[in-house]
């Protein structure tokens, strides 16, 4: 249906729902649960009534959000620009509507921060972490061959991503903001495709459809991440193009069979969301290079410090060992002048009683200690 959206109906794909599962037969959107009432009616009871499934579903999508985007000033970006998408697409989706707290404080601060904050950090173990592949028959204790039966499920190796580089010109801008509006796009249609062919967000449909656009999304946002950062790589590649093609199609059946819900769209909206999309995005770019600059400006100092540290702490090192060989080069000299017996010679030699130089032939013969 969504490659061939030109042969079906509105009745045939909610004849395909009902015969799938018959429930959704007397199913219609309006029973949905709003958020947008009585926004300052603030209690206990009424913010845990919101802890719900949903609110679960916004940390676990974050997380695995993180682990395919890794970069914390575009995932706040995206994060951010997602609930300006719901205040903008609110007149059109109802469902959108939410209370100030909810958007801000349960939603972006609190399942999204932590969502974020769990993927990176995953990310960062990954990236750290030594693979050893031994075979689990070399492996004698219990825990041991559990915790390799685990690493099984592990990638083998995970690559560290850098998505802004402060040297990079304007084309890195205009390449991460297409992928923060593309991004908006492919969150819309899953709330539109719901709510045109009305199901609940936890039907298996819905949950099969966002599992399945998050694994193709894994290599096509990798895929696209080369293509914008590598200078060697010249064209994008297929798994992006299925991926784009797949956004369309189902753009294209949004668009087509909800003709009388865009009938309502306030075009004002529309364009101060587009306006927002290049705002926001121009802004996480500029925050997150202030921030890798500053950040890297601190550690080249402090390794400048330690290495400058290092340095001193060996001239020191070089200098006592040096003290310490003279020390014992002069010991060693003193003891074969004392060993010594001068030599006596003629009257004639009487201006030279001692000869020393049996004494600094031995002394070059003297091994001294390391």
């Amino acid at each position: 249906l969504a490659i061939r959206p030109q042969i079906a109906n509105v009745a045939t794909i909610r004849g395909i729902i009902v015969w799938i599962d018959p429930s959704m037969e007397n199913y219609t959107i309006d029973s949905e649960k709003e958020y947008g009432q009585d926004c300052w009616d603030i209690t206990t009871e009424r913010l845990w009534g919101h802890v719900d499934w949903f609110a679960f579903g916004h940390y676990w999508g974050w997380g695995m959000k993180a682990l395919v985007i890794r970069h914390y000033g575009i995932l706040w970006t995206i994060s951010i620009m997602w609930e300006l998408t719901e205040m903008m697409f609110g007149h059109l989706l109802p469902n959108f509507y939410e209370c100030w707290w909810d958007n801000m404080i349960l939603d972006v601060l609190i399942c999204n921060g932590l969502g974020i904050f769990t993927g990176m950090q995953v990310c960062k173990f990954l990236e750290m972490r030594e693979y050893k592949w031994e075979s689990i028959k070399n492996i004698r204790t219990t825990k041991g061959k559990f915790k390799r039966a685990l690493l099984q499920f592990t990638p083998e190796s995970w690559t560290h991503v850098r998505w802004l580089d402060p040297n990079s010109g304007y084309m890195r801008i205009i390449g991460i903001a297409q992928f923060i509006l593309i991004w908006q796009v492919v969150e819309l249609n899953t709330f539109f495709i719901k709510h045109i062919f009305p199901m609940p967000a936890e039907h298996p449909i819905c949950v099969i459809r966002i599992l399945m656009s998050g694994l193709i999304s894994a290599p096509t946002i990798r895929q696209y991440y080369s293509y914008i950062t590598d200078p060697c790589c010249k064209r994008v590649g297929t798994q992006l193009w299925v991926f784009i093609m797949i956004l369309f199609s189902e753009l294209i059946l949004v668009v087509k069979f909800g003709l009388e819900l865009f009938s309502h769209t306030q075009i004002s909206k529309l364009v101060l969301w587009f306006c927002l999309n290049i705002i926001v995005t121009c802004a996480g770019v500029f925050v997150s290079v202030k921030i890798y600059r500053f950040r890297h400006t601190k550690a080249v100092k402090s390794n400048r410090r330690t290495t400058e540290k290092e340095i001193f702490l060996s001239s020191q090192d070089e200098g006592e060992q040096s003290d310490q060989h003279s020390e014992w080069e002069s010991d060693a000299i003193n003891r074969l002048l004392a060993d010594k017996e001068p030599v006596r010679r003629s009257p004639r030699h009487s201006a030279k009683k001692v000869d020393y130089s049996a004494a600094e032939t031995r002394r070059r013969k003297v091994q001294l200690p390391p």
